[in-house]
């Protein structure tokens, strides 16, 4: 399901949110600024009905898109963002070094 997704970005200079809207739900990865150059996701929420699908990756592949593009560097205190990094050893690039 993945593929055929389309990610809207909002975002303001503390806050921002990726979404997908599938029929009538929304899935969304939000983060907050937290200093120069750094960035924490805190949370992603997808609907039960289409959890497994993948959308809750392409958010976070986004996310990390993102981050490289604009030299951000990504804090993960969301937990399923975290588990990611962790799968993603080529991500390692677009987070924050861990403690």
């Amino acid at each position: 399901m993945s593929a055929d997704l389309t990610i809207t970005r909002s975002q303001s200079a503390a806050a921002g949110c990726y979404s997908v809207q599938i029929g009538t739900d929304e899935a969304v990865l939000e983060y907050r600024v937290i200093g120069p150059g750094q960035i924490d996701a805190y949370r992603t929420f997808v609907p039960p009905v289409f959890r497994g699908s993948g959308v809750a990756l392409a958010l976070v592949a986004r996310l990390v898109a993102d981050a490289r593009a604009e030299g951000m560097q990504i804090i993960p205190s969301c937990s399923y963002v975290a588990v990611q990094r962790d799968r993603h050893r080529d991500w390692a690039d677009a987070f924050a070094p861990k403690d």
